[in-house]
């Protein structure tokens, strides 16, 4: 239940530290490939998220049990978060405090959101549009 598209940016991006991701499939005989980020991908620790989204470390760490922000261990176990994780949760709290949803319906929510997003982009990407104007 994130904010982006599933399978975007998850093939080919280095891991925690720098680390090697493998793409490929998982059988050892057939040769995988090995990727390197040019550039280090930035991470947000728990606190800095925290700072920025004004919210409770406690109420982050259930966010990312219930799967409404994704959040990764670095090496030492510590949470660490994409730098679009505030707007993430800036848009779970605008959902909760204008529609008075629970958090587990948000989590729905967000991936209708998502799937209406992928098909107005695949429409725009085909250059058709319906008579109706989008309602959002």
């Amino acid at each position: 239940m994130n904010d982006r598209p599933a399978g975007a940016g998850d093939i080919g991006r280095a891991g925690v530290g720098g680390r090697p991701v493998r793409t490929g499939s998982a059988d050892i005989t057939t040769s995988t490939a090995v990727r390197y980020a040019l550039v280090p991908v930035p991470r947000l620790s728990l606190a800095a998220v925290a700072r920025r989204s004004g919210l409770h470390p406690d109420l982050i760490r259930r966010f990312v049990a219930l799967g409404l922000v994704d959040a990764e261990r670095d090496s030492a176990g510590r949470l660490v978060f994409d730098p679009t994780a505030p707007a993430v949760l800036a848009r779970v709290q605008r959902l909760r405090a204008g529609l008075c949803l629970n958090y587990a319906s948000i989590g729905l929510v967000l991936d209708l959101l998502d799937r209406i997003s992928l098909l107005e982009a695949a429409l725009r990407g085909r250059g058709t549009r319906s008579e109706t104007p989008p309602w959002t």
